[in-house]
């Protein structure tokens, strides 16, 4: 099984949305994949059908059900917050063991490709001393970035791939997913970007809701060169 860890420079960035599209993609062409988002915060917030799981189960092509659920993300906080403070609030914490025994058991499934979903941005507090590049380089697979098109994501990036390259973390590419309102232009953040990196490079265009992975270009050929 190929696995693939989707992280990003920061919330909202669109990492759901390029996971989405990856597995579509994927499914289009035939393989079997298995969509992972393991820890999901925000819950309070949104109908479970337009949360993150929930448009993954439908990339995935499948229904919403409590079981499906558990299987993709059983680690599940109400708040909108990084999930070491989400789970303070309910007045839990976070297991790095389970989270890492639950991702490792999926690695070891039988279809052909494993997406996993991070949370936040790289440096997001799983626990009081555990953040999501921990997990990351844990699990000994390699990323895909995704940034953002906003104001200040070029540092955002940077550091990003700053943090990947110190901790030996493999990086597949980066997707440049254009923010919604941004002045800044998605081509013109991607040619900035190119000379600090030998990694691919691919712009992903705002698409329209709910089911922007359906038009999203072609990221197999970055995800999974």
């Amino acid at each position: 099984m190929r696995t693939l860890f989707v992280t990003g420079t920061g919330t909202g960035v669109g990492k759901t949305l390029v996971t989405a599209a990856l597995a579509y993609q994927l499914r289009a062409q035939g393989r079997q994949v298995r969509v992972l988002k393991p820890v999901v915060t925000g819950l309070e917030d949104t109908p479970l059908s337009e949360s993150d799981p929930g448009i993954l189960l439908a990339a995935q092509g499948e229904a919403l059900t409590p079981e499906s659920l558990d299987r993709m993300a059983p680690f599940r906080y109400a708040a909108s917050l990084a999930p070491v403070m989400a789970a303070a609030r309910e007045g839990r914490r976070l297991s790095p063991e389970a989270l890492l025994a639950f991702c490792r058991e999926a690695m070891t499934g039988p279809e052909d490709f494993l997406l996993i979903e991070g949370v936040g941005g790289l440096m997001v507090p799983m626990t009081e001393r555990w953040t999501v590049v921990d997990w990351l380089g844990a699990l000994g697979v390699p990323a895909l970035l995704v940034a953002g098109s906003y104001l200040g994501t070029l540092s955002h990036t940077l550091t990003a791939l700053d943090v990947l390259a110190r901790r030996e973390i493999p990086l597949q590419g980066i997707v440049v997913s254009q923010s919604e309102g941004s002045a800044v232009g998605l081509a013109e953040t991607v040619s900035a970007l190119a000379p600090f990196t030998q990694a691919p490079l691919l712009a992903l265009s705002r698409l329209s809701e709910p089911e922007a992975w359906r038009g999203a270009p072609n990221l197999i050929r970055i995800a999974f060169p």
